[in-house]
């Protein structure tokens, strides 16, 4: 299919979130000054992290490079996990039975709690315990999660069950795949709203909110902390670095120990309700088994698609990955071909060496990040967190504390070995397609 019949008339560059969401309103001006806290980072975790600090009464100030929200807050797909991809098993034989199920549970735990959170705070952001539809694209992958969909109810308490093939319509509206299983607890939720009732929250609480205040230097001494930015110098007694998929050469030791990767979605134009409904028969989120990850769910008012996944070896910009995210969803929904899209946008995630979130201290710099690509409910448990620590109390402490933050050597935050690792997956997934189709 052309190009020019894959892109609807005026088709956007930025994230559809943003349609639904009133304009930035604008932050009130001022000066930068001596604070307690200095949040780097205006994404869910330094909101969320902000927003604890100030409620206890610590002048917090939040400086963000951008406008805050800039970054993947306001671009990601809006389904909630339980955010841990390591399985019991594999983070047992690392940790120890203890540790590991305690890692486990904290995934658990934040799914949950942003639930809580969103209903006790009154924020309207679309939140729905939607569940998800994780979708085995060979047979050999069917029988391996549905395996693992028993495993985790009886060893972890985790709701999951499997669906077969021949069932698959009534949870999707497709006949690639080869069966999956559902997660009923697991969510979704409109990621724009959401960041700007955080927004809202953290400047009730007295946050002061500094976009376009790019931080060059955080440099620590006898008093806490002095940081050099775009607009001036602030200092602070501590000093919280949230930047995540961005997370730049500020901070070199933490540059090391995140992979920054793009991921990249695309909105249908308006579609016919029935045809929606078709496609999404329980109008859960859906995400499938394949290594380079498509995720994919209805838009909130039930009238879009929206469809999103790594869609190359090499970083792309928008206009070259909505065309090939258009073929990768109508390979698996053929009903939408005729519809083109509106919206075609992307935001940086960060992946961890380990697959876990990492927060810790590191010379005296507190920190969260590497949600490796399911971070709404995590980057906002731990971002609580940060500011419970901070703050000295000790339900800030989580599993995640202590463990080792992994980087490899050579490696200083330019991810080189992407394009390779990127294609070899790709391949590994095309020859696991082709053979399942060759022996169906």
């Amino acid at each position: 299919m052309a190009v020019i019949e894959v892109f609807g008339k005026e088709c956007k560059d930025s994230s559809f979130w943003l349609d639904d969401v009133p304009a930035l309103p604008e932050l009130p001006s001022v000066p930068l000054e001596d604070v307690d806290v200095a949040v780097v980072g205006s994404g869910y975790t330094g909101m969320h992290a902000a927003i604890e600090t100030a409620r206890a009464g610590r002048k917090t100030m939040v400086l963000d490079a951008q406008e805050p929200g800039w970054g993947c807050s306001t671009r990601n797909g809006g389904q909630i996990s339980t955010s841990i991809k390591p399985s019991l098993e594999k983070l047992t034989a690392k940790y120890g039975a203890t540790r590991a199920r305690a890692i486990r549970k904290e995934g658990e735990a934040a799914l949950e709690w942003i639930g809580d959170f969103v209903a006790s705070e009154g924020l309207e952001c679309d939140f729905l315990r939607s569940g998800r539809y994780h979708a085995a694209h060979t047979p050999a992958h069917y029988e391996e999660i549905a395996r693992g969909a028993e495993t985790l109810s009886r060893t972890e308490g985790i709701e999951a069950f499997a669906v077969p093939r021949h069932e698959q319509r009534s949870e999707l509206g497709s006949d690639t795949y080869h069966g999956g299983v559902v997660f009923p607890r697991h969510a979704s939720i409109n990621p724009a709203k959401y960041h700007r009732g955080l927004l809202t929250l953290a400047q009730l609480a007295g946050v002061h909110v500094v976009g376009n205040c790019a931080v060059t230097v955080i440099k620590r001494d006898a008093v806490g902390f002095l940081l050099s930015t775009a607009k001036g110098q602030v200092r602070a007694r501590d000093v919280i670095v949230a930047t995540n998929g961005y997370t730049g050469g500020v901070t070199p030791w933490l540059q090391r120990r995140v992979i920054p990767i793009g991921s990249y979605v695309i909105a249908t134009e308006p579609l016919p309700k029935a045809l929606v409904r078709e496609l999404f028969p329980t109008s859960r989120i859906a995400s499938d088994t394949r290594k380079v990850v498509y995720y994919y769910r209805p838009s909130p008012d039930g009238t879009r698609v929206l469809f999103g996944g790594r869609v190359s070896a090499n970083e792309a910009d928008t206009a070259i990955s909505g065309p090939k995210l258009f073929a990768d969803m109508c390979r698996i929904f053929p009903q939408l071909a005729p519809y083109a899209i509106t919206h075609s946008w992307s935001g940086q995630v960060a992946y961890t060496f380990d697959e876990l979130a990492h927060t810790g201290v590191h010379e005296g710099v507190h920190y969260a990040m590497g949600y490796c690509g399911a971070g709404v409910s995590m980057a906002s448990y731990l971002g609580k967190r940060l500011g419970q620590k901070v703050l000295g109390r000790p339900e800030g402490i989580t599993a995640f504390d202590g463990l080792t933050h992994p980087t490899r050597p050579f490696y200083t935050g330019n991810p080189w070995f992407l394009p390779a690792t990127v294609a070899w997956y790709r391949r590994q997934d095309r020859i696991e397609s082709e053979r399942a189709a060759a022996s169906s």
